[in-house]
């Protein structure tokens, strides 16, 4: 998951659909209650009694705390590893990378087009709002209109984390339309550099980063996510021509990118954008192919 977390275009909801964890996942999120964590702190001056670890424990196990700690460590485990990746790729390779990533974002909406129909017009509405939001926002990202101050990134790892828990909807494909995918992959190499390194001076400013964007996602998972999943509840055919419509709008990002990086698409650079684009598409058509269809 953290790795499909990581790669604009793939979701990390659809591999814990695809291995069969999502509806656990997203119950566990959701028993995720404050009235319960204040239970649970309330036991803690007494945690040098017997009785009262087992009774965490036990509380600990029906809210299902465990899984979630073991899945977290994972995700961050594979999301750091991938996103030092890259990092380094899109510094030496821009226009092969996003291509790369056009070619996911793509076929991704092209494999999800069969789960929305355009037969309504709230449904035809949400379609038009989703693609021309995502189309506007796109290169107001790529010029960082964005503030870049810690509010603006608590913000946007609440947004993030709404698409990363989403079949099929990719989180990093919101931080590409936001101008933040940069920044965020950034912070997660040089935080890793200077830890490795063990210069903590250094380690501060790309750390912060990367605490501050991490407790806007958790916020964002505790209600903006609550918000969604009532969305899908309620209106689910306008909820999810919404998603597959921003994901179109949005493929503008990446072709900027592109075309910034190779404004002449001649020789060698062309024929590499051309087969990172169809690589990264065959991914994600490889991936639906032997796989389940989503059940929405």
């Amino acid at each position: 998951m953290g790795a499909a977390d990581a790669v604009p275009g793939v979701s990390g909801g659809t591999i814990a659909l695809i291995t069969g964890i999502y509806e656990r996942l997203v119950g566990a999120i959701a028993a995720l209650e404050p009235a319960e964590a204040l239970g649970l702190l309330a036991l803690v001056p007494r945690l040098g009694r017997q009785d009262a670890r087992e009774e965490l424990w036990e509380a600990l196990v029906g809210m299902d705390v465990p899984f979630l700690l073991l899945l977290g460590v994972g995700v961050l485990t594979s999301v750091i590893t991938v996103a030092n990746i890259v990092h380094v790729a899109y510094n030496e390779f821009p226009g092969v990378t996003f291509a790369f990533f056009f070619g996911l974002i793509a076929a991704s909406v092209v494999v999800l087009l069969g789960e929305v129909e355009l037969d309504t017009p709230g449904r035809v509405a949400a379609a038009v709002l989703g693609f021309v939001f995502a189309f506007v926002v796109s290169p107001q990202g790529q010029a960082n209109v964005l503030p870049g101050g810690l509010p603006v990134l608590f913000v946007v790892g609440a947004v993030a984390i709404c698409a990363m828990v989403l079949p099929g909807v990719s989180g990093s494909l919101i931080l590409i339309t936001l101008g933040k995918y940069q920044t965020m992959t950034t912070a997660v190499s040089d935080a890793t550099d200077a830890l490795l390194a063990g210069d903590a001076g250094a380690a501060s400013s790309p750390v912060s980063v990367l605490v501050v964007f991490s407790v806007g996602a958790l916020v964002g998972l505790l209600s903006f996510a609550r918000v969604v999943k009532w969305a899908l509840d309620s209106y689910r055919a306008a909820t999810l021509t919404f998603l597959v419509a921003l994901m179109a709008g949005a493929l503008r990002a990446p072709a900027i990118r592109i075309t910034d990086a190779n404004p002449e698409w001649i020789g060698a650079s062309g024929v590499a954008i051309v087969v990172a684009g169809l690589l990264g598409a065959g991914a994600v058509l490889l991936l639906d192919a032997n796989t389940d269809d989503l059940d929405y």
